[in-house]
């Protein structure tokens, strides 16, 4: 295969660069969000309902989102989204009660959603047809540098300086992505389509989701989702349970992040060359085991070696989920489709979030990070069924 032109590699280094910033400073929360909900009289089932805000802000408006980027460009889209959650983060730590916290958490939500299926359309709109895996697995290499980092960083920043402290610095390094995005972005470069224009929302929506493939990969997204936001939202409190601090917290989701990150650029170069919906199958079944084994662990060793087979697990499963579903879809509707993908995403962790604190509550931890694992083997196999079913396009 040919290399990307210079000015590609040039845009995709520009876009690696802020997500990099951006998710190092956002995930840096990660570790410190439950406990210092928990400061605020907050137990389980509040702390689930929080994340649960956020999740679904992200969740519903991720698809609006990607029409509108589809139509207006990605400039404006990411420039908003990025000083939503700065602007959020500065916010979080002044919250005097855990639900003024949730509403604030949604404006989160709405700056992520604004954000996330935007640079990933732009990702798309960058790369030719036969880079797209290796182009996803660039960016999405960046992003889980940042989030290898950012939780490692969070919890042992918040051990040292306090949980309030973390949110103001995460904040900041937001704020300096917006910066980077507003001083280098092309400003010209719209990518918004003549045919989006002409079409409704609702005309759109009704296309794509003819798309037997997409389905699948939104199937397939959702549960693996489902499964992940029973990790990031329970695993402190699982691990503080087991007598861990917020440092030991950041080291297993360090863990999680380093594994997910060091095999996205191999993988997605091999996902440009075989299936990706076998890919992504081979990936989703590791991370739903590696799930549903957290619960029987207490011990920081233990639990970072769970957390890497499910980073493991993602790093061959999400990257060519993604792929999968910029490459089904038409350009001028693609950045709807990344919206409904992003829209699976926090979705996803949204019900995990809102319905798994009460089940942890009735059964244990040990118990419910089993259930939530079984549900994103099930939704796998569903996924994987539809997926070689379907026509190709």
């Amino acid at each position: 295969m040919e290399p990307q032109p210079p000015h590609h590699a040039r845009q995709l280094l520009i876009c690696c660069c802020i997500g990099l910033v951006c998710f190092f400073g956002a995930y840096m929360r990660i570790p410190v969000l439950p406990l210092f909900a928990a400061t605020l009289g907050a137990d389980a089932s509040r702390v689930g309902m929080i994340n649960a805000a956020f999740m679904l802000s992200a969740g519903l408006l991720a698809i609006p989102s990607g029409f509108l980027s589809d139509r207006l460009g990605r400039r404006p889209m990411l420039l908003g989204g990025l000083l939503l959650m700065a602007l959020a983060s500065f916010l979080i730590p002044i919250s005097p009660t855990p639900l003024v916290m949730a509403i604030i958490y949604l404006l989160f939500g709405v700056g992520l959603a604004a954000f996330t299926p935007t640079m990933m359309s732009s990702i798309a709109d960058i790369a030719p047809p036969t880079h797209l895996g290796r182009a996803y697995s660039l960016y999405t290499t960046a992003v889980y540098i940042g989030m290898t980092f950012g939780p490692a960083a969070g919890g042992l920043m918040g051990r040292a300086w306090g949980l309030g402290r973390v949110f103001l610095f995460s904040g900041g390094l937001i704020l300096l992505a917006f910066v980077i995005s507003w001083l280098v972005l092309v400003k010209g470069d719209t990518h918004h389509h003549a045919a989006a224009r002409k079409s409704s929302i609702q005309r759109s929506l009704s296309t794509l989701l003819r798309n037997r493939r997409l389905l699948a990969g939104l199937i397939g997204t959702t549960g693996g989702c489902f499964g992940f936001g029973m990790f990031i939202t329970f695993l402190p409190l699982h691990a503080a349970a087991q007598g861990l601090n917020a440092g030991h917290v950041g080291v297993v989701f360090a863990f999680q992040a380093l594994a997910n990150a060091l095999l996205r650029i191999p993988f997605g170069r091999l996902s440009d060359r075989i299936d990706r919906g076998l890919m992504s199958a081979c990936g989703l079944l590791p991370f739903a085991t590696a799930l549903a084994l957290t619960g029987l662990f207490g011990g920081v060793v233990a639990l970072s070696a769970c957390a890497a087979l499910l980073g493991l697990g993602m790093g061959i499963g999400f990257t060519a989920l993604g792929a999968l579903v910029a490459e089904v879809v038409p350009t001028e509707q693609r950045g709807l489709a990344m919206g409904l993908y992003n829209s699976c995403i926090y979705l996803g962790m949204m019900v995990s979030s809102a319905t798994m604190g009460g089940v942890i509550t009735a059964v244990g931890f040990r118990t419910a990070f089993m259930l939530a694992g079984g549900v994103s083997l099930f939704m796998t196999g569903l996924f994987y069924r539809l997926y070689r079913g379907a026509p190709r396009a």
